[in-house]
């Protein structure tokens, strides 16, 4: 039997025997050998009760080894509700708790593999669009007889998408840091007067060309805790998507609020604000909503989002009564 090749039923198996002699031993000193055969009687039922729910002890744990076996090799269905008493239901309770995370790990892991092959896929498509359209500028521009007007025009399209797959791979990046959790973000005393100067510079030629207004409402003093690289990447992301879809003449408008438990900023614009069927998907991964530019590639809202939330923020878009889009970002003081 494979009990008898168990280390811990061999050395109390000698312990017995040893006992036994001991004792028989002494009763052959004292003199009163007929108590010998009724100890020996004695010894071995208490040996062959002793191996008996030895055994059972370790048939159960042999059991349990062979459903843990099944679930390193992707079984299911494995349960322990049996083994409900003493010792073996203490290991049954830890072995629950492991199953249950390996289950969960193996879950997350499915996910991330699809999620990264979704990933791939829309990053391959956004950057096919605008190499094949390199392509193609490139061939136009090999032909002699163009005038140097129209090739001028290929030239500034050439390097329009240019910039934009140079845009597009680092806020892809940028995001890859995040999920992989090695973004740096630092814990500084950031001004939003600072910020927001930060950001808008980029893009006032373009608010200038589109004649829009831009204003800040602030006291000057306010402030977060967070990083202000990352989070003047944001902060341009909202503003520029206020820019894009805000009418020549419109405006945008910043409004800025401190409290003793956050600091807020709430851009607005004068455009026509986000579609109903928009709202519960504009900070998904390229999702394109339905007012999006012809060069939207839906990560920029996206990348937002995982800056804000990764420095103690939340972030959520709605239309302004008044009419137009409006982001109201947050950041929560730390309490020490």
């Amino acid at each position: 039997m494979k009990i008898f090749r168990n280390p811990e039923v061999k050395h109390t198996a000698l312990w017995y025997i040893l006992s036994f002699c001991l004792v028989a031993a002494g009763c052959a000193y004292t003199g009163n050998t007929g108590a010998i055969i009724p100890m020996a009687v004695l010894f071995v039922l208490i040996a062959i009760i002793n191996i008996f729910f030895s055994y059972r002890r370790f048939s159960a744990l042999e059991d349990i080894s062979s459903q843990l076996d099944i679930i390193l090799h992707g079984g299911e269905g494995v349960n322990f509700d049996r083994y409900s008493e003493g010792e073996l239901s203490i290991l049954k309770n830890q072995l629950d708790k492991v199953v249950l995370k390996l289950r969960k790990q193996t879950e997350d892991l499915q996910q991330e593999k699809i999620n990264l092959t979704d990933s791939i896929a829309d990053i391959s498509h956004q950057l096919r669009t605008p190499l094949t359209s390199i392509n193609l500028i490139i061939n136009f521009l090999k032909q002699e007889d163009m005038d140097e007007e129209r090739r001028w025009e290929l030239a500034m399209e050439l390097q329009r998408l240019s910039n934009r797959i140079d845009w597009l791979i680092n806020a892809l990046l940028k995001i890859s840091k995040i999920d992989a959790g090695t973004a740096d973000f630092h814990k500084d005393r950031v001004m939003i007067s600072t910020l927001l100067k930060k950001r808008v510079a980029p893009l006032e030629i373009g608010m200038d060309l589109k004649d829009q207004r831009y204003a800040v409402q602030q006291n000057g003093d306010e402030y977060f805790t967070g990083d202000l690289s990352w989070t003047a990447e944001a902060i341009g992301n909202l503003l520029k998507n206020c820019s894009e879809h805000t009418p020549v003449g419109g405006g945008i408008t910043v409004t800025v609020q401190q409290t003793a438990i956050y600091t807020q900023l709430e851009i607005t614009d004068s455009g026509p604000g986000f579609t109903d069927s928009d709202l519960p998907h504009l900070f998904t991964r390229f999702y394109k909503g339905k007012n999006a530019s012809a060069d939207s590639v839906g990560i920029g809202l996206a990348l937002a989002r995982m800056i804000i939330t990764s420095q103690n923020g939340t972030i959520k878009a709605d239309n302004h009564p008044g009419g137009g889009a409006r982001f109201t970002v947050k950041f929560y003081h730390s309490v020490v």
